[in-house]
């Protein structure tokens, strides 16, 4: 794929219908893309993509590392780029709504197409999932997608975001966040999109409604 396109894998609906059984092979998934969200089969932990490597992100908030090459690894859900940065700025923010303005000021075109981010540097508080766990003054890197309203529940409507420390010890899925001072900002808008739907019965057999209200709860 070419750079700051979109692959998707599967739904956010089919999640929230608890299909999680079968996906993706990582080692597939990473030829798509090196910059990116997802799951783990029976929704395992949360995944992280950055710089060609691939983190796999548990309950209690420790990291594993996943070679993609080795074992049976799969993906019921997720969303890679290979991703080269448009924009790139210091900025500061005191949660996750005032980071989303400063992305609409510096992509104000964003609101029907797809933008892809990542952020470096030191955070004075991370809220995270998948149990609730609060992280302070810890240096790492927060990725994620904006993705269009009208696109809720084929991806996660606003922005998503997951977050790794430095040291590859500690990580999540993103609630909320605060920056402790000036972090490096990178951004891009994706206009094209690949998506490939999954072909096994409990997928096809499913009926996938919009969930609005539970993803909002579930993805924060």
């Amino acid at each position: 794929m070419a750079y700051n396109e979109l692959y998707q894998y599967s739904v956010v609906s089919s999640l929230m219908e608890g299909i999680g059984e079968t996906g993706i092979p990582y080692s597939e998934l990473v030829t798509h893309g090196n910059h990116g969200l997802g799951t783990f089969r029976r929704m395992a932990g949360e995944m992280i993509c950055l710089d060609n490597e691939v983190y796999q992100m548990k309950s209690d908030g420790s990291i594993v590392t996943i070679d993609p090459s080795t074992g049976n690894d799969v993906a019921p859900f997720a969303m890679v780029t290979r991703f080269q940065p448009s924009f790139t700025t210091s900025i500061a923010f005191d949660s996750k709504q005032g980071l989303s303005d400063i992305m609409t000021t510096l992509f104000p075109k964003t609101k029907n197409r797809y933008l892809s981010f990542r952020l470096d540097g030191l955070f004075k508080e991370l809220h995270q999932r998948q149990t609730t766990y609060e992280f302070t003054d810890v240096r790492g890197s927060l990725i994620g997608f904006r993705s269009p309203e009208f696109l809720q529940g084929v991806s996660v409507a606003g922005d998503h975001l997951h977050f790794i420390s430095d040291e590859r010890d500690r990580g999540g899925h993103v609630l909320d966040c605060k920056s402790a001072g000036e972090v490096q900002f990178s951004g891009s808008i994706m206009s094209t999109v690949h998506m490939q739907l999954p072909d096994d019965d409990e997928y096809n057999e499913a009926d996938l409604e919009l969930d609005d209200d539970g993803i909002r709860k579930v993805e924060g």
